[in-house]
């Protein structure tokens, strides 16, 4: 399609510099709301664009790619993971999916390490204390939390956050250790200072804080179910800035509730924006709504690899950021 001007549509609002730029590049139909797509709405756009840019919870699967017009030839993602967008159907119809790897790492694993703090300080508690006015002075037993330096940290998923969470974790004092899909390379693991576990239940047993950095996959979908969060310490925690469906949220919650965990961090969520109501009650819990990426800088650098794909399909070529099926 070189020197042609592409059909752009683009689901969601997005930074105004992005969006922006795009109206310079492309024939581009702008979301004047950010409320997300309808299925109607979302079939319409795979019907007359020649790129679609969906956003993470838009999920376009099978039947939706059955109503794509002949014109669509790239779905370009804003953001990395992919699990929204059913990638092999799309290829089987002639369809390049995109997507915008490397841009949330450095955010992910701040928001991370922020979140295993919280938990273990108990920051929202105090937080709530002030707020409700009734803080009466300090005292040397009030609101103790633990202390984190020394303590094990068992990361699930090694990969760019899972590394630069380990990073942090090292500054912090904590001993980290990994369970991956492959072992990393002898000079990485060195530098990293971290220990491979092969088998994820002997690792989990051990930890005193998980944290969940792997995608979401049917390989991954409740990893941590019933059965393995049983394996943790009662004094353990876990955080999940990942994917919600990693973890069994319904058995997570019975034994944050019996006390069986001592506490978890969550940024996602099983069901989407769908929380289990008898998570929010929880002291022990720190909830937050999908913040792990939200960042100016991110957000722009994610609209800008967005660009550079669609650009680079325009001249011709393909998408420096292609994702490839089974290879994710």
């Amino acid at each position: 399609m070189p020197g042609q001007r592409l059909s752009v549509v683009v689901t969601r609002r997005l930074p105004e510099m992005v969006e922006t730029r795009m109206t310079e590049l492309f024939d581009v139909s702008l979301r004047d709301s950010d409320a997300p797509m309808t299925t109607a709405e979302l079939a319409e756009a795979l019907k007359t664009a020649d790129v679609l840019v969906p956003a993470v919870t838009d999920v376009i699967n099978a039947p939706l790619l059955a109503q794509a017009g002949e014109n669509l030839r790239l779905i370009a993602n804003y953001g990395a993971g992919v699990d929204n967008i059913d990638v092999a159907t799309a290829r089987q119809r002639g369809i390049l999916v995109s997507n915008t790897p490397g841009t949330v790492t450095e955010d992910t694993a701040d928001m991370t390490i922020a979140m295993i703090l919280g938990v273990t300080r108990r920051i929202p508690e105090g937080l709530r204390l002030m707020a409700s006015g009734n803080w009466e002075g300090w005292s040397p037993t009030a609101m103790l939390g633990g202390r984190i330096a020394g303590r094990r940290l068992g990361i699930l998923g090694m990969g760019r956050i899972g590394q630069a969470v380990a990073r942090r974790a090292a500054a912090f004092g904590m001993q980290v250790h990994y369970h991956n899909r492959k072992r990393l390379r002898p000079e990485i693991e060195e530098d990293l200072d971290a220990t491979y576990w092969e088998s994820l239940d002997q690792m989990v047993a051990r930890m005193d804080v998980v944290s969940i950095n792997c995608p979401h996959t049917p390989s991954t979908f409740h990893l941590m179910n019933a059965r393995r969060l049983k394996l943790m310490k009662p004094s353990a925690v876990i955080v999940n800035t990942s994917r919600g469906e990693v973890i069994d949220e319904n058995a997570l919650t019975r034994m944050l509730r019996a006390g069986e965990i001592a506490g978890a961090g969550l940024d996602v969520f099983e069901r989407g924006h769908e929380i289990n109501p008898r998570l929010r009650d929880l002291p022990n819990v720190v909830l937050l709504p999908h913040m792990g990426s939200a960042t100016v800088e991110g957000r722009i650098e994610m609209g800008e690899k967005v660009i550079v794909n669609i650009k680079t399909f325009a001249d011709g070529h393909r998408p420096p950021d292609l994702v490839v099926p089974g290879v994710m």
